[in-house]
């Protein structure tokens, strides 16, 4: 299961204990960040003068606070004594400087969380647009050997985890760090052995976290393992519930999910009973710690070593020293997930790049469309060749159909020709010119697409066919859906060229979504096109309607058409048989059939079966 169906609906519990991601190199990953953010040194020093000035405030503030209280407490003495009363307005203007350092600390703090907050807002979409840059210069080898999830969560999941930590992390641990440390020095400063007494806390309680942890670590990757495993057989058995109703397995799947559920169930219960027994017992060890301190703080009033305002001073440092302790141990999580997934994208960034123009790239102007294969050699594995030795002359205007069984290496070759990879040996020339002489967008402006999997985007069925040439007019837009045989189609729908098509578009079939896309190339007027296994998943008549626009598509222009239905190619001006990355024949139709080679065992194949499925 991927990451992100592991992390289901059961992720908020105990999410402080939970096993935390970590990186392959932590210092490194963390090295490329910092090194990305340099650019935004000088918001990071204001962050972190305000940072600090905004914990010191506050630090400062239980001191003079005490102040008060012992003014209070004075005043009240000597009034029960006679020998005085309550000076009240000491106290109001004791309070009012406090009340001041809080409301300057939180200003430096509101001013540091915003800055902040910009720093993260920019960095994450200077990430994404330097992935949306690299997506664009990546060879289509690393797209095909990952999957479309892995690169999207680059940019989801992987930025929104930098986003997050950056704007909570780095100011937490800097305010955590300051209060820390300026904490300690205000306790020593009251009393050095109620802060040994504070300080004895500590050790008990980094003890009782790590039993607690050692014990709760297991039931919680358990959780999560189990959680997987729920998830896994939901997504199985909806996706395929008709197919369990067919062979009367509901029986079976119950069970099987019954029983992987009762062990989430159980793993679930310890792991978050455990993370429950945190707090409590962090509690009753800390009201352990404050007794320990009242007791010491009694003796040394009474002694007069300390005045009585300096214990309240002394129970709020208490709280405000083991509170950022925690903070950091949550910011270690944070900044380790913040490294594993810098480490993801960082990577994603150093991807070595395709040359996208040569020194001295060749112009495509005036190009006609001829096409020469010349002895090309290519494997996606140096090791395993798998066209050895492709030769082809293709003239202007031509239609040429690749044949072959799979696997033989039809489409490798239009991959070739296009540049999306480089042949290992031999070369590929349009019109005289290797194809590793063209900048590749260039050469790329000369070719159109139909392929098998139709691709219409979010939007109407205008745009979707304009997307073939951003600067045609409605006009042309029309004419190319009239030579595509869709317009009729696209005038009966709601809207007629301005319906919207979205996921939820219903009442468009393969066949008009391939006729879309076919006008949407007949739009594009390219030098050269290739049709890759258009008219595989449709019916016989539609078959005959995408055929049509086809040949509308494909007069005047040089053609590589991909067909296992070999019917549909029966007009092509030149056929080659491809067989295991070699051309074992090639010539028309019917040269092909009349020398009884591959290709006519291939076609009488085909017919004999068509035959058979009409006869029955």
């Amino acid at each position: 299961m991927s990451e992100q169906k592991r992390r289901g609906p059961m992720g908020g519990h105990g999410r402080g204990m939970r096993p935390t991601e970590k990186a392959k190199d932590f210092k490194g990953a963390m090295g490329k960040l910092f090194r990305y953010m340099s650019r935004y040194k000088m918001r990071f020093v204001l962050v972190f003068i305000f940072a600090v000035a905004g914990t010191v405030f506050n630090i400062v503030g239980p001191k003079i606070l005490g102040k008060a209280t012992t003014e209070l407490y004075t005043g009240l003495v000597a009034k029960v004594n006679g020998t005085g009363g309550i000076d009240f307005a000491k106290i109001g203007i004791i309070l009012l400087w406090t009340l001041g350092l809080y409301v300057a600390s939180a200003c430096f703090s509101f001013i540091q969380g915003w800055i902040m907050t910009g720093i993260s807002n920019d960095v994450t979409y200077n990430l994404r647009k330097d992935i949306s840059k690299k997506i664009n210069h990546l060879p289509l080898n690393y797209f095909e050997s990952r999957t479309n999830g892995e690169i999207l969560s680059r940019v989801t999941n992987d930025i929104d985890t930098l986003q997050m930590s950056l704007n909570q992390s780095l100011t937490q641990l800097i305010t955590s760090v300051t209060t820390l440390i300026g904490v300690f020095i205000m306790m020593l400063s009251i009393n050095v052995w109620m802060t040994l007494a504070a300080l004895l806390i500590l050790p008990v309680s980094m003890f009782i976290i790590q039993m607690v942890m050692k014990h709760s670590q297991k039931y919680f990757q358990a959780q999560q393992n189990y959680l997987g495993a729920v998830n896994g057989q939901i997504e199985e058995n909806f996706g395929g519930h008709d197919v369990v109703r067919v062979f009367n397995k509901e029986n079976d799947v119950l069970d099987e999910f019954e029983k992987d559920n009762r062990k989430l169930y159980e793993s679930a219960w310890k792991s978050q009973f455990f993370s429950g027994m945190m707090m409590p017992i962090m509690q009753f060890v800390g009201n352990l710690g404050y007794v320990m301190v009242a007791l010491l703080g009694g003796i040394f009033v009474i002694k007069g070593s300390i005045e009585v305002g300096d214990i309240q001073s002394f129970f709020q440092y208490i709280r405000n020293f083991t509170q950022p302790i925690q903070q950091i141990a949550q910011v270690t999580n944070l900044l380790q997930s913040s490294a594993a997934a810098s480490e993801r994208v960082f990577e994603f960034l150093d991807e070595e790049e395709e040359v996208q123009q040569p020194e001295n790239p060749d112009s495509i102007e005036g190009l006609k469309g001829n096409v020469q294969f010349e002895h090309v050699e290519f494997g996606y594995n140096p090791d395993k060749i798998i066209i050895h030795d492709f030769s082809a002359d293709v003239h202007d205007g031509q239609k040429v159909a690749i044949v072959g069984p799979t696997g033989a290496g039809k489409t490798t070759m239009v991959k070739l020709l296009m540049r999306f990879y480089d042949v290992n040996k031999g070369v590929i020339k349009v019109d005289g010119h290797d194809v590793k002489n063209f900048n590749r967008s260039e050469l790329h402006e000369m070719f159109g697409m139909v392929l098998q999997d139709t691709w219409l985007f979010s939007g109407t069925i205008m745009e979707n066919i304009r997307y073939g040439r951003l600067d045609a007019t409605d006009e042309e837009v029309i004419a190319a859906a009239k030579a595509a045989h869709i317009h009729n189609f696209i005038m009966q729908q709601p809207g007629g060229y301005q319906m919207v098509l979205d996921e939820e578009t219903s009442n468009i079939s393969q066949g008009q979504k391939q006729l879309l896309t076919i006008a949407r190339a007949i739009l594009a007027d390219n030098k050269i096109l290739i049709l890759d296994e258009a008219t595989s998943s449709v019916d016989t008549r539609t078959e005959m309607q995408i055929q049509k626009a086809m040949d509308n598509l494909m007069k005047g222009r040089t053609s590589f058409v991909i067909a296992h239905r070999l019917s549909t190619i029966k007009d092509a001006d030149l056929i080659l048989v491809m067989k295991d990355g070699d051309i074992i024949e090639q010539g028309n139709h019917e040269e092909l059939l009349a020398a009884k080679g591959f290709y006519a065992d291939l076609y009488n194949s085909q017919f004999d079966n068509s035959s058979s499925e009409l006869c029955s």
